[in-house]
Protein backbone atom coordinates (compact mmCIF):
# COMPACT_ATOMS: atom_id res chain seq x y z
CA UNK A 1 0.00 0.00 0.00
CA UNK A 2 2.98 2.32 0.45
CA UNK A 3 4.29 2.00 -3.10
CA UNK A 4 4.26 5.45 -4.69
CA UNK A 5 2.11 4.49 -7.73
CA UNK A 6 -0.30 2.55 -5.48
CA UNK A 7 -0.86 5.58 -3.25
CA UNK A 8 -1.39 7.69 -6.36
CA UNK A 9 -4.05 5.26 -7.56
CA UNK A 10 -5.78 5.29 -4.18
CA UNK A 11 -5.91 9.09 -4.23
CA UNK A 12 -7.57 8.98 -7.64
CA UNK A 13 -10.23 6.58 -6.34
CA UNK A 14 -10.84 8.65 -3.21
CA UNK A 15 -11.27 11.81 -5.29
CA UNK A 16 -13.86 10.11 -7.52
CA UNK A 17 -11.88 10.31 -10.75
CA UNK A 18 -12.94 6.82 -11.86
CA UNK A 19 -16.64 7.34 -11.36
CA UNK A 20 -18.34 3.96 -11.25
CA UNK A 21 -15.80 1.15 -10.82
CA UNK A 22 -16.17 -1.57 -13.44
CA UNK A 23 -13.33 -4.09 -13.26
CA UNK A 24 -10.33 -4.77 -11.03
CA UNK A 25 -7.62 -7.22 -12.06
CA UNK A 26 -4.57 -8.67 -10.32
CA UNK A 27 -1.86 -10.52 -12.24
CA UNK A 28 0.91 -12.13 -10.20
CA UNK A 29 3.30 -14.05 -12.44
CA UNK A 30 6.32 -15.00 -10.37
CA UNK A 31 8.86 -17.80 -10.47
CA UNK A 32 9.40 -20.11 -7.50
CA UNK A 33 11.30 -23.27 -8.45
CA UNK A 34 11.05 -26.50 -6.47
CA UNK A 35 14.27 -25.58 -4.66
CA UNK A 36 12.50 -22.58 -3.12
CA UNK A 37 9.89 -24.81 -1.47
CA UNK A 38 12.53 -27.28 -0.30
CA UNK A 39 14.49 -24.57 1.53
CA UNK A 40 11.98 -24.64 4.43
CA UNK A 41 9.59 -27.47 5.42
CA UNK A 42 6.67 -25.11 6.08
CA UNK A 43 6.54 -23.71 2.57
CA UNK A 44 3.61 -24.84 0.47
CA UNK A 45 1.96 -26.74 3.35
CA UNK A 46 -1.69 -26.25 4.24
CA UNK A 47 -1.03 -26.03 7.95
CA UNK A 48 1.70 -23.38 7.94
CA UNK A 49 1.63 -21.58 4.62
CA UNK A 50 -0.86 -22.33 1.86
CA UNK A 51 0.06 -21.70 -1.74
CA UNK A 52 0.58 -18.77 -4.07
CA UNK A 53 -2.64 -17.10 -2.89
CA UNK A 54 -1.63 -16.90 0.76
CA UNK A 55 2.10 -16.40 0.45
CA UNK A 56 2.92 -14.39 -2.65
CA UNK A 57 -0.41 -12.96 -3.90
CA UNK A 58 -1.95 -12.00 -0.55
CA UNK A 59 -0.44 -8.51 -0.85
CA UNK A 60 -2.00 -7.99 -4.25
CA UNK A 61 -5.37 -9.33 -3.07
CA UNK A 62 -5.21 -6.75 -0.30
CA UNK A 63 -4.62 -4.01 -2.87
CA UNK A 64 -7.52 -5.18 -5.01
CA UNK A 65 -9.98 -5.08 -2.10
CA UNK A 66 -8.54 -1.77 -0.86
CA UNK A 67 -9.25 -0.23 -4.25
CA UNK A 68 -12.50 -1.99 -5.24
CA UNK A 69 -14.28 -2.34 -1.89
CA UNK A 70 -16.08 -5.20 -0.16
CA UNK A 71 -16.31 -8.56 -1.93
CA UNK A 72 -19.69 -10.26 -2.20
CA UNK A 73 -18.67 -13.66 -3.62
CA UNK A 74 -15.84 -15.57 -5.31
CA UNK A 75 -15.43 -18.49 -7.68
CA UNK A 76 -12.01 -20.09 -8.09
CA UNK A 77 -9.95 -22.80 -9.74
CA UNK A 78 -6.46 -23.83 -8.62
CA UNK A 79 -3.83 -26.42 -9.41
CA UNK A 80 -0.29 -27.59 -8.68
CA UNK A 81 1.10 -26.96 -12.13
CA UNK A 82 4.83 -27.42 -11.49
CA UNK A 83 5.55 -27.44 -7.75
CA UNK A 84 5.51 -30.61 -5.65
CA UNK A 85 3.72 -29.10 -2.63
CA UNK A 86 0.45 -29.61 -0.75
CA UNK A 87 -1.19 -26.34 -1.78
CA UNK A 88 -1.56 -24.61 -5.15
CA UNK A 89 1.08 -22.89 -7.24
CA UNK A 90 -1.43 -21.53 -9.77
CA UNK A 91 -4.94 -20.08 -9.35
CA UNK A 92 -7.55 -18.05 -11.17
CA UNK A 93 -10.36 -16.31 -9.27
CA UNK A 94 -13.38 -14.27 -10.31
CA UNK A 95 -14.89 -11.88 -7.80
CA UNK A 96 -18.16 -10.02 -7.48
CA UNK A 97 -17.94 -6.83 -5.44
CA UNK A 98 -20.83 -5.38 -3.46
CA UNK A 99 -20.67 -2.30 -5.68
CA UNK A 100 -21.63 -4.43 -8.68
CA UNK A 101 -18.13 -4.35 -10.14
CA UNK A 102 -16.32 -7.59 -10.94
CA UNK A 103 -12.71 -8.69 -10.55
CA UNK A 104 -10.17 -11.24 -11.70
CA UNK A 105 -7.15 -12.65 -9.88
CA UNK A 106 -4.51 -14.57 -11.81
CA UNK A 107 -1.73 -15.84 -9.55
CA UNK A 108 1.09 -18.29 -10.17
CA UNK A 109 4.60 -19.15 -9.05
CA UNK A 110 4.94 -21.43 -12.09
CA UNK A 111 6.24 -18.69 -14.39
CA UNK A 112 9.46 -19.81 -16.08
CA UNK A 113 12.31 -19.08 -16.26
CA UNK A 114 11.94 -15.91 -14.14
CA UNK A 115 9.46 -13.42 -12.66
CA UNK A 116 7.28 -11.45 -15.06
CA UNK A 117 5.00 -9.10 -13.11
CA UNK A 118 2.93 -8.26 -10.09
CA UNK A 119 0.30 -5.87 -11.42
CA UNK A 120 -3.00 -4.24 -10.55
CA UNK A 121 -5.48 -2.79 -13.05
CA UNK A 122 -8.48 -0.64 -12.13
CA UNK A 123 -11.06 0.31 -14.77
CA UNK A 124 -13.93 2.72 -14.23
CA UNK A 125 -16.47 4.63 -16.26
CA UNK A 126 -14.16 7.67 -16.45
CA UNK A 127 -10.66 6.24 -16.28
CA UNK A 128 -8.19 3.38 -16.40
CA UNK A 129 -5.00 2.84 -14.40
CA UNK A 130 -2.48 0.00 -14.49
CA UNK A 131 0.19 -0.34 -11.81
CA UNK A 132 2.68 -2.97 -12.94
CA UNK A 133 6.33 -3.79 -12.55
CA UNK A 134 7.69 -6.69 -10.52
CA UNK A 135 5.70 -5.80 -7.41
CA UNK A 136 3.06 -3.14 -8.23
CA UNK A 137 5.85 -0.58 -8.18
CA UNK A 138 5.64 0.95 -11.68
CA UNK A 139 2.86 3.08 -13.17
CA UNK A 140 2.11 1.80 -16.68
CA UNK A 141 -1.23 3.40 -17.61
CA UNK A 142 -2.79 6.61 -16.31
CA UNK A 143 -5.72 7.91 -18.36
CA UNK A 144 -8.92 9.73 -17.46
CA UNK A 145 -11.67 11.32 -19.51
CA UNK A 146 -11.40 14.45 -17.35
CA UNK A 147 -7.72 15.34 -17.13
CA UNK A 148 -6.12 17.64 -14.57
CA UNK A 149 -2.85 19.61 -14.90
CA UNK A 150 -0.91 17.18 -12.69
CA UNK A 151 -1.63 14.30 -15.09
CA UNK A 152 1.05 15.55 -17.49
CA UNK A 153 3.83 15.03 -14.96
CA UNK A 154 2.46 12.05 -13.07
CA UNK A 155 4.80 9.46 -14.62
CA UNK A 156 7.86 11.57 -13.93
CA UNK A 157 6.98 12.59 -10.39
CA UNK A 158 5.11 9.59 -8.99
CA UNK A 159 5.37 6.86 -11.60
CA UNK A 160 7.63 4.52 -9.63
CA UNK A 161 9.24 3.83 -6.30
CA UNK A 162 12.49 5.79 -5.92
CA UNK A 163 14.42 2.67 -4.93
CA UNK A 164 14.00 -1.11 -4.52
CA UNK A 165 10.70 -2.41 -6.06
CA UNK A 166 9.25 -3.66 -2.73
CA UNK A 167 11.98 -2.90 -0.19
CA UNK A 168 11.08 0.78 -0.42
CA UNK A 169 7.51 0.16 0.73
CA UNK A 170 8.69 -2.07 3.60
CA UNK A 171 10.72 0.81 5.02
CA UNK A 172 7.79 3.21 4.65
CA UNK A 173 5.51 0.75 6.43
CA UNK A 174 7.88 0.34 9.39
CA UNK A 175 8.15 4.13 9.69
CA UNK A 176 4.35 4.34 9.64
CA UNK A 177 4.05 1.73 12.42
CA UNK A 178 6.53 3.65 14.60
CA UNK A 179 4.66 6.89 13.92
CA UNK A 180 1.36 5.27 14.96
CA UNK A 181 2.86 3.93 18.19
CA UNK A 182 4.71 7.09 19.19
CA UNK A 183 2.38 9.79 17.89
CA UNK A 184 -0.95 7.99 17.76
CA UNK A 185 -1.36 8.57 14.03
CA UNK A 186 -4.22 6.89 12.20
CA UNK A 187 -3.34 3.39 10.99
CA UNK A 188 -3.37 2.83 7.26
CA UNK A 189 -3.33 -0.94 7.85
CA UNK A 190 -4.71 -2.64 10.96
CA UNK A 191 -5.60 -6.12 12.15
CA UNK A 192 -9.11 -5.93 10.74
CA UNK A 193 -7.67 -5.15 7.32
CA UNK A 194 -5.45 -8.20 7.57
CA UNK A 195 -8.39 -10.33 8.61
CA UNK A 196 -10.36 -9.13 5.58
CA UNK A 197 -7.68 -10.49 3.25
CA UNK A 198 -7.59 -13.80 5.12
CA UNK A 199 -11.38 -14.14 4.92
CA UNK A 200 -11.18 -13.59 1.16
CA UNK A 201 -8.45 -16.21 0.74
CA UNK A 202 -10.41 -18.71 2.87
CA UNK A 203 -13.47 -18.18 0.68
CA UNK A 204 -11.34 -18.71 -2.42
CA UNK A 205 -10.01 -22.00 -1.06
CA UNK A 206 -13.53 -23.06 -0.12
CA UNK A 207 -14.57 -22.43 -3.73
CA UNK A 208 -11.63 -24.47 -5.01
CA UNK A 209 -12.61 -27.41 -2.81
CA UNK A 210 -16.36 -27.29 -3.46
CA UNK A 211 -16.42 -26.13 -7.09
CA UNK A 212 -19.05 -23.55 -6.12
CA UNK A 213 -19.36 -19.79 -5.91
CA UNK A 214 -18.82 -18.84 -2.27
CA UNK A 215 -20.27 -15.77 -0.52
CA UNK A 216 -17.84 -13.96 1.75
CA UNK A 217 -20.08 -14.44 4.77
CA UNK A 218 -19.64 -18.18 5.17
CA UNK A 219 -18.40 -20.81 7.61
CA UNK A 220 -15.48 -22.84 6.17
CA UNK A 221 -16.08 -26.56 5.89
CA UNK A 222 -13.55 -27.84 3.34
CA UNK A 223 -10.97 -25.04 3.26
CA UNK A 224 -7.72 -26.71 4.37
CA UNK A 225 -5.70 -23.60 5.21
CA UNK A 226 -4.26 -23.78 8.72
CA UNK A 227 -5.04 -27.47 9.21
CA UNK A 228 -2.65 -30.35 9.63
CA UNK A 229 -2.84 -33.23 7.11
CA UNK A 230 -5.85 -35.40 7.95
CA UNK A 231 -7.37 -32.82 10.29
CA UNK A 232 -11.07 -32.19 9.63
Amino acid sequence: RFNVPVMLLREAIDSGRFGKLVLGTVRLRWCRPQSYYEEAPWRGTWQHDGGVLTNQASHHLDLLVWMMGEVESVFAKATRALADIEAEDTAVVTLKFRSGAIGVIEATTATRPKDLEGSLSILGERGSVVVGGFAANQLETWQFTDSVPDDEAVFEKRGSNPSHPYGYAHKCYYEHVVDCIINGSEQLVDGLGGRKSLELISAIYESVETGREIPLRFSPSLCRLGRAPGES
